[in-house]
């Protein structure tokens, strides 16, 4: 064993501050001067997480449900706390030495995959240079610029996950799976498993690697041991985060991912759709198979969406009479509806992955190539809808993801590894730059190559001009010269665009290919080679990062201190003392736009995980041909429209239904189907329509005409928790005007009762005659069972971490002299 000492650790505290160097420098001077970064989905989530954030404070509970959006939903998602969480959160601060955001983001992104490389044995400088190609890839920097912090903090735990994993099968069976426990356990805790998801395809093409060469060498002992550990390992690293698991699963089953029950929604298949999202929106962002060149070259489509006239390519070869048409222009002519960026992983970090193809030996370089190709396949979507089809139909969990083009982040990862593994091969050993020449140019000519062709023949490859453009342009500029004339020019702007960045690919790996040569003929030494290489690399995946988060996105501080001013429409609101109403907002993008939530109770917002009720609902109901009855049902007791000077305008709607109403009669339906159509006919004042479903749990029920003597009034909210005062000379059914969710539970005079569901998405309760006082609460049991497990799993993962560096199996060893790159041991 290895003691480790000050000396052992000193190379390693060296990394950490030039990661940290790094980072820092890249949002320097904005973070300096205090600024902080403007994000859309950030300001989005501060308006969902409003109510439930001044709940807390206010009862230091967190509550499980907020009315804030889509009429009322569970917070699983749009804010989960649970018990164990606030210790990930420590564990999550520490690993990235409290560095403020975002410079923090880009550290821990450095740091997980600088592990990987030293688990690989790679050279610590190397290992840098690695992390560097990792870290700066664009997507990454586009995701936090969009405010996707938790995707970006997942991807961020992943290199270090399958470190632990490559070490469990090092035979390093306790620090092994020690470490896939806890970064596991802190990917799953950042809780954007459709990342962990896609991954599962890297780690089953590496165990299968593994499973081969382990096969071939007769040690599958060694393999099933390990295999057994990582299972352990797993399963610590689900429990850890059960309560989060557990209950998101729960609720997927009610939402968009769990499908419609409407037969009318799914071609008159009730099966076709019930276990996933529609294939139209899975594949809605797929990549082109042309686009897939940003890998190599990042502007092959324009970049992002935004007008042609912020180029400044393009606007170098606008014609005069044109160049106020090139504001009205897309530079994006992908297939994609809009993007915020191309994924670009690095001009020289390709040529090396392709390099690394043909001097990479071994298994670990099949099972990269697999799982990129297949992934990068996959990205394609409705592109290649047959692989498509086959993985929604067939592939566990597949279809519960949309945005397929996100699979682009597999590549990311594969790309970079395999490069720095060729890279090694070639520090290690010079002379394979000319025993294997010939593969070197076949690399160059496959990466900068083809880069010049198509900077040369830019019209020989690409059109410059999405298919929707074709269609709508091109007709009516065959039969006009003057518009055929500006169209051309529009492409030219275009072409330009491209060109320039195809030529800039060209020189960057001619750059990188003679710092190679230089080290081949022993005229630079390994330690200049890899900084050279390191500097070339970042300058060049720096300058396109800084394309799309930059300075622009950073305002200061005190901006962000009420990040929703207050409208004359919502002040006209907040002036009702009622305690519990919904908001309609018109004036926005309803469905899209949580604004709204941040002061309000709103009929809208924005979730990726929506109720699939209330989907439907709104599909049926609040989009286009507004449904009164709907709205007066789930109280939307406001509008707010555009008035005349196209400032927000609050109209009170005097039909709202209330918190609560007795109904005179029940329409009893046979299917989902007849249930929503029914609202179209139906007055919910007077009438509930009620799935026989519930007609058990409703139980025999002797209803007649609501008495007008009859009340029911909400006396206490609490966003988890409703008190109703009722007082009815008989028997009732009353609706309530809250969504409908199996969690909820209710008491009448502190007796158990039954919630069924009416009028397809709100609560009904039967109420006996005289005052009574109903009281519907949302906290579920299972979450403090299932805390208790989480406990238990943190704390096991941390013995066997202690366990791990007490007996000194930290596995960082770096490869002896003469053994395989690919040996795991």
């Amino acid at each position: 064993m290895t003691k480790l000492n000050f000396k052992t650790i000193l190379p390693y505290l060296a990394c950490l501050l030039i990661f940290a160097a790094i980072s820092v420098a890249y949002f320097t001077p904005e973070l300096l001067e205090g600024k902080v970064l403007f994000q859309g989905d950030t300001q989005q989530g501060i308006a969902v997480g409003h109510e439930a954030k001044i709940y807390q404070e206010a009862t230091g509970e967190q509550t499980r449900w907020t009315n804030s959006l889509f009429s009322g939903m569970p917070t699983y998602q749009t804010a989960p706390s649970y018990g164990v969480r606030p210790m990930l959160g420590m564990i999550s601060d520490l690993y990235r030495l409290y560095l403020p955001s975002p410079a923090g983001l880009i550290f821990i992104m450095m740091l997980g995959f600088f592990i990987l490389m030293i688990t690989l044995r790679v050279r610590k400088d190397l290992a840098v240079l690695g992390a560097i190609m990792y870290a700066f890839s664009s997507y990454f920097f586009i995701i936090i610029e969009a405010g996707h912090i938790w995707k970006f903090v997942t991807l961020a735990y992943i290199p270090p996950t399958i470190a632990g994993i490559l070490l469990a099968y090092r035979g390093k069976y306790i620090a092994g799976a020690a470490m896939t426990a806890l970064f596991a356990a802190l990917q799953v805790y950042s809780n954007h498993v459709q990342m962990t998801y896609y991954f599962l395809f890297v780690i089953l093409a590496l165990v299968i690697g593994i499973f081969i060469d382990k096969y071939k060498n007769h040690r599958l002992p060694e393999f099933f041991k390990a295999s057994g550990a990582l299972v352990i390992a797993g399963i610590l690293a689900v429990c850890v985060n059960l309560s989060n698991l557990y209950h998101t699963y729960e609720y997927s089953k009610q939402t968009m991912r769990g499908g419609s029950e409407l037969v009318s929604k799914t071609n008159g298949n009730p099966a076709a759709n019930n276990d996933g999202l529609e294939k139209e929106y899975i594949t809605q962002w797929s990549y082109g198979k042309g686009e897939t060149f940003s890998l190599l070259i990042p502007n092959v489509k324009g970049g992002a969406t935004g007008a042609l006239s912020q180029s400044k390519e393009a606007m170098k070869v606008a014609q005069p009479q044109y160049r106020e048409y090139f504001a009205q222009f897309n530079q994006y002519w992908g297939d994609q509806p809009f993007t915020s960026g191309p994924v670009y992983v690095g001009a020289f970090v390709l040529f090396l992955f392709v390099l690394g193809l043909f001097i990479v030996k071994g298994w670990i370089k099949w099972s990269l190539l697999a799982v990129t190709v297949l992934t990068i396949l996959l990205a394609w979507g409705k592109n290649f809808m047959v692989l498509t089809d086959l993985f929604i139909d067939y592939i566990p969990m597949y279809n519960k993801f949309r945005a397929v083009s996100s699979l682009l982040v597999v590549a990311e990862f594969c790309i970079p590894v395999l490069a720095i593994l060729a890279l090694k091969k070639i520090i290690e050993e010079p002379s394979i730059l000319k025993t294997q020449a010939r593969d070197f140019y076949i690399s160059l000519g496959l990466t900068a190559g083809v880069a010049l062709l198509f900077a040369l023949f830019p019209t020989t490859f690409f059109s410059f001009m999405s298919e929707q453009e074709a269609a709508a342009y091109l007709p009516q500029a065959q039969q006009q010269p003057q518009m055929m004339d500006l169209l051309n020019n529009l492409m030219q702007g275009r072409e330009a665009v491209f060109t320039a960045d195809a030529w800039r690919t060209v020189i960057i790996i001619l750059i990188g290919a003679a710092i190679l040569y230089l080290y081949g003929k022993q005229k630079l030494k390994a330690g200049l080679t890899i900084l050279l290489l390191g500097v070339l690399t970042l300058g060049d995946m720096w300058s396109v990062d800084k394309r799309y988060l930059n300075a622009s996105n950073f305002v200061p501080k005190r901006q962000l201190s009420n990040p929703f001013p207050m409208s004359d429409a919502d002040k006209q609101i907040l002036q009702d003392k009622d305690i519990h109403y919904r908001v309609l907002n018109l004036s926005t993008n309803t469905f899209n736009d949580a604004a709204t939530s941040y002061y309000h109770k709103s009929i809208g917002g924005y979730h990726a995980a929506k109720l699939q009720r209330y989907q439907d609902i709104i599909d049926r109901h609040l989009s286009g041909n507004i449904n009164p009855n709907v709205v007066n049902m789930l109280n939307g007791k406001y509008y707010i429209v555009r008035g005349e000077n196209g400032q927000p305008q609050a109209q009170l709607n005097t039909e709202a239904l209330g918190n609560a109403w007795f109904v005179d009669r029940i329409d009893w339906v046979n299917t989902p189907d007849e249930e929503i159509d029914a609202l179209n006919t139906v007055n919910p004042a007077h009438t509930a329509i009620i799935d026989k479903r519930f007609e058990k749990q409703l139980g025999a029920i002797n209803l007649q005409p609501a008495d007008s003597a009859a009340t029911i009034r909400l006396t206490k909210y609490a966003p988890n928790e409703l008190t109703y005062t009722t007082n009815n000379p008989k028997e009732g059914l009353a609706l309530f005007s809250e969504v409908y969710y199996p969690g909820w539970s209710a008491t009448i005079d502190g007796k158990p009762a039954e919630i069924v569901r009416a009028d397809y998405i709100l609560r009904a309760m039967v109420i006996p005659a005289g005052t009574h006082e109903v009281v519907m609460t949302f906290r579920p049991a299972s979450i403090s069972i299932t805390d208790m497990i989480s406990y238990i799993a943190l704390g096991v993962i941390i013995f066997g971490g202690v366990l791990a560096i007490g007996a000194n199996v930290t596995g960082f060893t770096l490869k002896k002299k003469g053994s395989s790159e690919t040996d795991l041991n």
